[in-house]
């Protein structure tokens, strides 16, 4: 689909949603669009293509969640993608709560705007994401926010024996998962993605930090040494 036009009505057929829907995400549109031009919430190149490269490629996460899926939390959330794309789809599910975690206040501020304006199951919290305490989420998610390695490390305060860690990666991803198996333990399903031919959506679960032998042979946590 890379280099096609790619519409509104386009998205809407390939995602197969109501109309009801599709004016939320018009909404959203409308609105990035006009506070994108006061502040930078996404390249202006890339607002162009909005419907394949932010909202087709933040939609896809939708259909990576486990069943059951209540909780969420989007570390980095910018402009709300996939965050905001999530509470739109969510929002008839009894119980959703998607969490917006987003550090920069005036990309708070817009992301508040959008969830009153277009009344969606979600909050936001203007906090680093290292910063924040303890709490299990069902999905942790992230786009674009760090390398994966980094990224666990912020994630694992969210996790417990359930949370899936739903990451869309770029043509990177084999060496991201290389490179975070040396300080953490996890099992990883991937999902092609359906904008990049190159890309995959990981899913991560049973998420842990490795042990490392001191030099008398005791097992030290990873995570403090």
């Amino acid at each position: 689909m890379q280099g096609v036009p790619f519409n509104a009505l386009d998205f809407q057929r390939a995602i197969d949603i109501t109309d009801e829907t599709l004016n939320l995400y018009k909404h959203w549109f409308a609105l990035l669009t006009r506070w994108n031009s006061r502040i930078n919430l996404v390249a202006s190149s890339t607002l162009r293509d909005f419907w394949f490269r932010h909202a087709m490629d933040s939609h896809q996460i939708h259909a990576c969640l486990p069943p059951g899926t209540k909780t969420i939390i989007d570390l980095g959330a910018g402009a709300g993608f996939p965050g905001i794309a999530l509470a739109v789809m969510m929002r008839d599910t009894p119980g959703a709560q998607i969490t917006l975690v987003e550090s920069n206040g005036k990309k708070c501020n817009f992301l508040r705007t959008v969830i009153r304006e277009l009344s969606l199951p979600a909050e936001v919290i203007q906090r680093r994401a290292e910063d924040l305490t303890h709490q299990p989420y069902d999905v942790v998610t992230a786009r674009a926010f760090a390398p994966l390695p980094r990224l666990l490390s912020y994630a694992h305060q969210f996790w417990n024996g359930t949370t899936v860690g739903v990451f869309p990666k770029g043509e990177s991803w084999e060496s991201e998962i290389e490179d975070a198996l040396v300080a953490w333990e996890f099992k990883n399903k991937t999902q092609p993605s359906q904008t990049d031919e190159n890309a995959r959506i990981l899913m991560v679960t049973k998420l842990r930090p490795k042990k490392k032998q001191d030099h008398g042979g005791q097992s030290i946590d990873q995570k403090s040494a």
